[in-house]
């Protein structure tokens, strides 16, 4: 066998386990914003998204103000101020939580810098209907540093 064709085999022979170690777009509840706060215990910069493990407080309660919060204009078409509005807190109660951010190309046109483990962040996010599975969160809102980050898409 070339060694060509060996590299494909092995290629391919890693497939199935990327698959399987990310969710698909559409078992995500895009009907029901979660928020989520916490410390950050650790954090995967790379491709093909950013993802953090997220730690929050067993009396995690929603701000009263999130649905003030400003968000950044995005070029998807994202009603940010009811998707905020209209965020509630998880029922299940896990302490860590894997969020899952944009690609890292996305979070650079946000300008966000590395997150780095203790940093205090919170997400406005979906997670999988009827919070089945995992304890993990597509982040649709970054908000780091006092700042607001969009990441379904680029800047507008």
């Amino acid at each position: 066998m070339n060694l060509e064709r060996r590299h494909l085999l092995l290629a391919a022979s890693a497939l199935p386990l990327a698959a399987h170690a990310h969710h698909g777009w559409s078992s995500f509840d895009a009907d029901r914003p979660i928020y989520l706060e916490g410390t950050v215990k650790s954090v995967r910069w790379q491709n093909p998204h950013a993802e953090l493990q997220l730690e929050v407080a067993a009396d995690l309660q929603l701000p009263a103000n999130l649905a003030q919060r400003a968000v950044p204009a995005q070029t998807a078409p994202v009603d940010g101020k009811a998707l905020l509005a209209k965020a509630v807190l998880p029922t299940r109660k896990d302490r860590q939580w894997e969020i899952e951010l944009a690609p890292l190309t996305r979070m650079q046109a946000w300008q966000v810098q590395p997150i780095k483990p203790g940093a205090a962040v919170s997400v406005v996010g979906f997670t999988l209907r009827d919070e089945k599975g995992d304890a993990v969160v597509r982040a649709e809102y970054l908000f780091v540093g006092g700042k607001a980050y969009g990441l379904r898409s680029s800047p507008a």
